[in-house]
């Protein structure tokens, strides 16, 4: 079992996807590393890990309060 969590943890390591991505790949591909990161390329997970690192510079910010409460909201978009 703990040689299936190392897998688990290294496969995350090399493509930043989510442990339960990673999990699935694995189990799907014998526990295969090379098999797994293709499985999850295929899915387009690894391009989203990819992607989560990136700065969303661009958005908006809102503010609006009553008498007894306030909220602010912040949205940043890639796009």
């Amino acid at each position: 079992m703990s040689d299936n969590l190392a897998k688990v943890k290294e496969l995350r390591e090399l493509t930043g996807a989510g442990i339960q991505d990673c999990k699935t790949a694995l189990s799907e591909n014998n526990f295969d590393i090379e098999k797994s990161i293709e499985y999850l390329r295929k899915k387009g997970i690894t391009k989203a890990a990819k992607k989560s690192s990136r700065d969303a510079a661009e958005g908006l910010a809102v503010i609006a309060s009553n008498n007894s409460k306030a909220c602010i909201l912040e949205i940043n978009s890639e796009t």
